[in-house]
């Protein structure tokens, strides 16, 4: 197979890496505006560089993955389901609800399968969380909390497009409330404020967001993200029922005490987010590959992301940073 690769940052590059070693991919493709990080996939995989994205899709490609910034996430999703071409693209759809619902309306009925990479519902953890909840084994929820927190602050270039805290990095914990639950969200409270880098607020976001979620059953569940976290990238979920509990995500970069015992520590700052080989970025470019290879189905689509963001959206009108309010969601939401 000949994968083409849009975009070549940070989780670009490491999406070239993975899918360089992957059984079936025969080559690459890459495209992105600088032309360094070009030089560097052609070096280290091989990769054939085109100097734009219609030239990346003329190429003979038989899936694309996106990885470009979110506010170009649109028109490259349209323009690889305009020549009939697979895609992959990072979350989230877009920028908001309305652009979103142009690629929705673009995919439905044209044969393109459109993935979105929430990596969250291809990690062990994950899965294996929402096979006890589904299960029963776990019993009715009361309450669900999700975490995220970055290691620092992304560049104010990325900040400026990123559609916002919420859309590009608490994204991945209001999917996976939704998925690990198998519930949908009736009700949002969200707040946020900056306590760091003054660019973040200057380009109209924040720094710090939580949100309070009602589920449609009674359960409550907690968002919390920031962009500032001293030891390094902290993913976690807890899941707690009436029969039992679980948590997903804790590891050794948090100190922990039990009265006057510290049970785990580590050198602040010692962690940074790690993407191993055998991660779940790799398993869902696995699953893409093998629906690109046999048609297996994908578990993720435009669709279901479009939920998600429309979720988001409520929640910032909810904030109105720093103020807030309520927003009630419909029932359809």
């Amino acid at each position: 197979m000949r994968i083409g690769i849009m975009g070549l940052g940070r989780i670009g590059s490491f999406h070239a890496e993975t899918l360089a070693g992957l059984d079936g991919v025969d080559s690459l493709v890459v495209t992105d505006p600088v032309a360094a990080a070009v030089a560097t996939a052609t070096e280290r995989f091989g990769a054939t560089a085109t100097d734009s994205p219609e030239a990346l899709l003329a190429a003979g490609v038989d899936g694309v993955v996106i990885a470009a910034a979110t506010d170009a996430h649109p028109d490259l999703i349209l323009a690889a389901v305009r020549g009939g071409i697979p895609v992959f693209c990072e979350k989230p759809v877009a920028r908001g609800v309305e652009e979103s619902l142009e690629v929705l309306r673009a995919v439905e009925g044209s044969g393109v399968e459109v993935h979105i990479g929430y990596n969250r519902r291809f990690d062990a953890g994950f899965a294996a969380a929402r096979r006890a909840v589904l299960s029963g084994e776990l019993g009715d929820l009361h309450t669900v909390r999700s975490t995220t927190l970055d290691p620092a602050p992304p560049p104010l270039a990325y900040v400026a497009v990123s559609g916002g805290i919420f859309r590009d990095c608490g994204v991945h914990d209001f999917d996976i409330v939704r998925w690990v639950t198998g519930r949908e969200v009736v009700e949002v409270y969200a707040t946020g404020g900056n306590r760091g880098a003054e660019y973040i607020r200057e380009a109209g976001d924040v720094d710090t967001a939580s949100a309070l979620l009602t589920l449609d059953d009674g359960t409550i569940a907690v968002i919390s993200d920031s962009r500032h976290n001293a030891r390094g990238h902290d993913v976690r979920l807890e899941l707690h029922g009436m029969k039992d509990s679980i948590a997903v995500g804790l590891e050794d970069r948090l100190p922990l005490h039990l009265d006057d015992r510290v049970v785990v520590r580590t050198a602040a700052g010692e962690r940074t987010e790690e993407l191993g080989r055998r991660s779940s970025y790799t398993y869902q470019l696995e699953a893409f590959a093998a629906h690109l290879r046999r048609g297996t189905p994908l578990t993720l689509d435009a669709a279901d992301a479009l939920t998600t963001m429309r979720l988001i959206d409520d929640c910032y009108r909810a904030a109105g940073f720093p103020v807030r309010p309520r927003a009630v969601l419909p029932a359809t939401a």
